[in-house]
């Protein structure tokens, strides 16, 4: 009797839910990610490994459902991921089988993240770009450079035209931000790989101000969203003078949150007056002076550093987080929790940017004529003391 034709057993491999033998909590770039992710992760890991081998039947959506605890909505997305990327193939009132591998050939992707090193998110990105099932056949090169403004955008076009002559395949890139000359950057690297025919993928942000949108396809969060979450998140907390915060010459993401504060207050206070503050917030005497101007009860940062800088001149201050002034940011970068008030923030799943970015670059270089996509990975609302209501801790 052939492998194909016998009745199939579900394999006793640990779940991910990382609630079978052993014990313990999933990691938490694991537990962020979505189950039908970390299914296809996982069937993956066994086809790869030969657990099963090609043209042998996997178990059942039934069988799969009870191992993963799972929906059958969840799982059939899971096969569906792997029929699309060439691993399986479903054979109607049969069942799923593991196809043989083709012959791929490896394709070479540049990274191009002027902010490398100094905007925490691309860091775990770039591993989530690295760590893709779909990237283990091809390669992946950046160059990085701790340099000043115009250095720095300088040295990244030079890395721009690296690509070009060393015909990568594909780049992977997140306009800067900050710099005064950042637009006419961003726009001269972007036509230069438009020019050669290098597809994109942009990182985060377009690198077009809104209403406008790139030729390229993108993968981010909503930003607008967010900025009305945390809004909201301050309205039920009891805050009533919310400020939003933001660093000078910063991206277009900063500027949809602004949005989304912006409509929050609007829905909740009618025409209140929201107010915007940009500057240097570990200047004391210019946040001593938004203090005395607008008197504020609570505050949204257009990112964790921007908290992270303001909350450190509110301590020198003798102003108290939460007890005078809420506060909440973006990012859950990897010190927010260990702020003098743990942060309460909206947390990036950069992980799975970076795993949706890859996927969204195989497929553009396999149909390159279809529509240009933006895709938008869902944030969790990580709630600490910095809001005042760390004991109803929850997710959105």
């Amino acid at each position: 009797m052939s492998p194909s034709a016998r009745k199939q057993k579900p394999r006793k491999t640990p779940p991910v839910s990382g609630k079978g033998k052993g014990g313990g909590s999933p990691s938490q770039d694991s537990s962020s990610a979505p189950l039908h992710r970390l299914i296809y992760e996982q069937l993956l890991e066994e086809i790869q490994t030969g657990v099963y081998k090609p043209g042998e039947r996997l178990p059942s959506e039934a069988l799969l459902c009870e191992r993963f605890g799972a929906s059958r909505i969840t799982v059939a997305k899971a096969f569906q991921n792997l029929q699309r990327d060439n691993l399986v193939r479903r054979r109607p009132g049969s069942g799923t089988y593991v196809e043989k591998p083709a012959e791929q050939s490896s394709l070479k992707f540049g990274l191009l993240i002027p902010d490398l090193g100094s905007t925490d998110i691309f860091e775990p990105i770039c591993q989530g770009i690295m760590r893709s099932p779909a990237a283990r056949s091809h390669s992946l090169t950046w160059g990085h450079q701790n340099l000043d403004e115009t250095d720095k955008l300088k040295a990244t076009e030079r890395l721009c035209q690296q690509y070009i002559a060393q015909k990568v395949d594909g780049v992977f890139f997140a306009p800067t931000e900050y710099a005064a000359m950042r637009d006419e950057a961003n726009y001269r690297m972007a036509a230069m790989l438009q020019r050669a025919g290098i597809a994109v993928v942009l990182l985060d942000r377009d690198f077009e101000r809104y209403p406008g949108r790139s030729g390229f396809d993108m993968v981010g969060i909503d930003n607008h969203r967010a900025g009305f979450l945390l809004t909201e998140h301050l309205l039920k907390a009891g805050a009533k003078r919310i400020l939003f915060a933001v660093r000078q010459n910063s991206a277009s993401t900063v500027e949809a949150r602004m949005a989304g504060y912006r409509e929050a207050l609007f829905r909740a206070q009618g025409d209140c007056g929201a107010s915007v503050v940009s500057g240097d917030f570990e200047n004391a005497k210019f946040v001593q002076q938004v203090l005395n101007r607008h008197k504020p009860d609570g505050i949204v940062c257009a990112n964790d550093i921007t908290a992270a800088r303001l909350m450190k001149t509110l301590v020198s201050l003798g102003v108290k987080v939460p007890e005078d002034i809420r506060m909440v940011g973006i990012d859950d970068v990897s010190y927010a929790k260990f702020l003098p008030t743990p942060l309460t923030t909206l947390r990036q799943n950069c992980a799975e940017i970076g795993i949706v970015a890859m996927d969204m670059m195989l497929e553009r270089l396999r149909q390159p004529e279809m529509p240009v996509r933006e895709v938008l990975v869902r944030c969790e609302l990580v709630v600490r003391e910095s809001c005042g209501m760390s004991s109803l801790a929850s997710s959105k």
